[in-house]
């Protein structure tokens, strides 16, 4: 079917079913010109829960799905592609964290939004790279503290509180496509442009960015900045989001080989399909989401 016609269809199907169509910052421009409201994986998760509509359509990978089905068990959350999964959240398994626990009685865990159910649900509080700092500030001073799955945002954190933390060694393997040497060849085409990074990324690109931001942040770091041209340090689906929101400013890709091929198995035919079918539909078992909730909605309470 021609895109337009999909298009189309995708409007009027999302009207007969009563559903809405919410997509993260990094999907394909297709995806985010025709959701709903875009975000960050909390925003939307957070905004499922407040919307009138009793069936979502995320766009998005997994682990959001997840999140938003936790905030919002009676609602219907469809994930277009089931496929659409995050490396990083999988390399934190519950099992692991349950031995890492056993290993530091008394330590409190504080898990990354971007892990699964199951780790969520061992976890005291969950944080986003927004709060991260100002929930591991919160832990009172002495305890121990366990931080997952990113060890890069962990680090960024320790060196921001002066907290010692032990990190499990997840990354993001897509942020790992940004190198020093991009943001310094990106500074020399672009003199004076500022450069925004991601705290997913290694600690020598952190280091080479005049902000430190997720997605969220980076939108409202350009809103009061007077500068004209922005180097974007993340998955270069930011630089679409951004690019539309703030068409006067010039956006350029730290790396063009930071595409998340996760974020972009999602399609206008499976977004469509998913409306026809309301299928494949995200759930998680009430005893997981119970304890998750707990670990979010703290989260939620910090600012």
């Amino acid at each position: 079917m021609p895109r337009k016609e999909l298009v189309t269809r995708i409007g009027k199907l999302k009207a007969e079913r009563g559903a809405i169509v919410l997509a993260h910052n990094y999907q394909p421009p297709e995806i985010q010109d025709i959701a709903d409201r875009l975000g960050d994986s909390l925003d939307l998760s957070r905004f499922a829960a407040t919307a009138s509509e009793a069936t979502i359509i995320f766009c998005g990978v997994h682990f959001m799905a997840e999140t938003a089905a936790i905030l919002s068990p009676e609602k219907k959350i469809v994930l277009p592609d089931p496929a659409a999964g995050c490396p990083m959240a999988d390399m934190m398994c519950a099992e692991d964290l349950v031995e890492v626990k056993r290993q530091h009685p008394g330590a409190v865990v504080v898990t990354y939004v971007n892990s699964t159910a199951e780790a969520k649900a061992e976890t005291d509080v969950c944080c986003t790279s927004a709060n991260a700092v100002s929930v591991v500030n919160s832990v009172p001073r002495g305890t121990k503290i366990i931080f997952g799955p990113d060890k890069y945002l962990g680090g960024w954190v320790a060196e921001r509180t002066g907290r010692e933390m032990i990190l499990w060694q997840g990354f993001c393997p897509t942020h790992q496509k940004i190198y020093p040497e991009n943001i310094l060849e990106q500074r020399r085409k672009h003199p004076g442009a500022v450069v925004m990074a991601h705290p997913e990324v290694n600690p020598e690109v952190a280091s080479l960015a005049d902000a430190v931001l997720g997605t969220g942040g980076m939108i409202a770091y350009v809103e009061k900045s007077p500068a004209r041209t922005f180097i974007v340090g993340t998955e270069i689906g930011m630089v679409y989001r951004l690019q539309k929101k703030f068409p006067d400013r010039a956006f350029v890709p730290a790396s063009k080989h930071a595409l998340c091929p996760n974020m972009k198995k999602i399609t206008l035919e499976k977004v469509a399909a998913s409306l026809e079918t309301l299928e494949p539909v995200i759930a998680v078992p009430a005893g997981v989401a119970d304890r998750a909730r707990r670990a979010i909605r703290r989260m939620i309470e910090t600012v």
